[in-house]
């Protein structure tokens, strides 16, 4: 080999090993970013040149052409990828489910002095000391009063409980807005790489760091399956739809139902109509059809149901605020109401308030102190803002007010008989209304109780459910942060490590830089001694 050639062979040594002190640099000064893939140099040899070809008895003489940058691939593995994914999305399902529970345990509990629990109490207290003296007008008037309060403060939770429901349904639209954004940006990336890696030369690793991370976070949201062609597209399927296929993003869009909560829908696999101003619309039974989730499916780790926060958030929320009416089938309790947290515990709620109301109203309707109709005259309880109702809807929270006639005349039940005795068989009857354990707080509950236990059982149960889903979701991520740690050990920037691939590289650098010097100073001793 001569020495210029030496010198060129010196040349690619030193212009690699820059090229991996560079590399080892970006890393170093990435390790906190977001999403960032640390990145290896690939150094592979240059063509030999052939002097001489192969014979029978000798190997064909050949002169190496020094080292070649090969690539700067980055380390990643597509299997922790696909497990942290998947396991990122069912941990944020779980939490959802979690929060939602103690959001809704908050609200039972209701902070402070003027809670429903306490009304309910009371309530109970003035019945019990009614059966004691139902001729006292002090106790009759507190019967009426303690009613009012009691009507009030069920109607700020269940108000509460609804609030907290378009609160979600706002999330829900977010959401789906981040996805499609998320899509679109997906769909920018997968042109700019393309276009950077047709031309055979760079890879674009930075923008593929930026559409694995939006991935990461889409994989939270939803449950997603992706793949990648030989053009380096990225195409995702949201639970089996294609969302972003090569260049094209369909849109993820929502509907809202007649309680004006989003549902979101692909508008791409449903027909559609064009009104009068050239906008397309979808009718509600297109959307059923269309939906991105299926929410009557039994939910499952097994068949990967329980993935994603935005169908957990949907879950919790349900499609609108539940009454007890919906709980007297215990098929469709099962299919629509039990699924969601929110909707259980307010049909629930519901039953209370409707098994008090009702019982009440008929106990005093029997005994003649009331019609013991649904007339909105001579109850204790009535019916108000009824207007486009039917009466097969029946007494619910919201529609419940105590009747102002006996709030400003409470004497009208005082409990006497014509015969001007006193009735005590009606007290007693109210009484033993309260301590009677016939009612379940739903259709799959075996446990019977009474209206003076009713709400603590309510609590406890959400409580109790909280418990379970707390376990779930510390359970759940246990193994998110195992999988995610998996993972950084792969793709994880290590400054101890970055270091010592600096030292080497230097190294390199130098003894490449030694050995150009050399073959300068003998190519300038020789030009010297020949006089050249």
């Amino acid at each position: 080999m001569s020495l210029f050639s030496g010198l060129y062979v010196g040349t690619t040594a030193l212009r690699v090993a820059s090229d991996a002190l560079n590399t080892t640099a970006h890393n170093l000064s990435n390790a906190d970013t977001l999403g960032y893939t640390r990145q290896q140099v690939s150094q592979s040899s240059r063509h030999y040149n052939i002097l001489a070809d192969a014979t029978v008895s000798t190997s064909a003489k050949e002169i190496g052409m020094g080292v070649r940058y090969a690539e700067t691939r980055q380390v990643r593995d597509v299997f922790l990828d696909q497990v942290y994914r998947r396991e990122s999305g069912r941990s944020a399902y779980y939490e959802v489910s979690y929060e939602a529970l103690v959001h809704v345990q908050n609200l039972l509990g209701e902070s402070g002095e003027r809670n429903f629990s306490e009304a309910i109490s009371d309530y109970w207290e003035t019945i019990q000391e009614l059966a004691l003296d139902p001729s006292s007008a002090v106790t009759q008037g507190l019967f009426v009063s303690k009613a009012q309060t009691l009507i009030e403060r069920a109607t700020n939770v269940y108000k509460s409980l609804v609030d907290y429901q378009n609160n979600l349904n706002n999330e829900v639209e977010k959401h789906v807005k981040k996805l499609n954004d998320y899509a679109k940006r997906v769909v920018e990336l997968n042109r700019e790489i393309a276009k950077i890696e047709g031309g055979g030369v760079e890879h674009p690793n930075d923008l593929r760091d930026a559409r694995n991370y939006i991935l990461d976070q889409m994989a939270e949201l939803c449950n997603i399956s992706y793949s990648e062609d030989a053009n380096g597209y990225v195409s995702i399927q949201i639970e089996g739809v294609d969302f972003v296929k090569g260049n094209i993003h369909y849109e993820m869009m929502m509907s809202e139902n007649e309680y004006g909560y989003s549902i979101p829908f692909w508008p791409h696999i449903i027909e559609s109509t064009v009104n009068a101003d050239g906008e397309r619309v979808y009718s509600p039974e297109e959307v059923a059809k269309g939906q991105v989730f299926n929410l009557e499916r039994e939910i499952s780790s097994a068949a990967n149901t329980d993935i994603g926060k935005l169908k957990g958030i949907l879950l919790a929320r349900g499609d609108h605020p539940a009454d007890c009416s919906e709980m007297t089938d215990a098929e469709e309790y099962d299919k629509k109401i039990a699924p969601s947290i929110i909707m259980n515990v307010e049909a629930e709620f519901d039953r209370l308030i409707n098994g008090i109301v009702t019982t009440v109203n008929k106990i005093l309707g029997d005994a003649g102190y009331t019609d013991g109709t649904d007339a909105t005259d001579n109850l204790l309880f009535v019916r108000i803002n009824t207007e486009g109702m039917n009466a097969a809807e029946g007494w619910h929270i919201g529609n419940i007010a105590v009747n102002s006639k006996f709030l400003q005349e409470p004497a009208l039940l005082n409990f006497v008989k014509p015969d001007d005795e006193v009735d005590q068989e009606t007290a007693d009857k109210l009484k033993e209304a309260f301590e009677k354990e016939i009612y379940t707080l739903n259709p799959n509950s075996e446990k019977r109780t009474n209206f003076a236990n009713f709400y603590n059982d309510l609590v406890f149960q959400v409580a109790n459910t909280g418990e379970v889903n707390k376990l779930l979701y510390e359970y759940q991520l246990d193994t998110q942060e195992e999988t995610s740690f998996a993972r950084e050990q792969v793709l994880g920037v290590s400054s101890d490590e970055e270091l010592q691939f600096m030292i080497r590289f230097q190294n390199a650098y130098n003894v490449a830089s030694r050995y150009i010097s050399t073959l300068n100073s003998m190519l300038e001793s020789m030009l010297n001694q020949f006089g050249a």
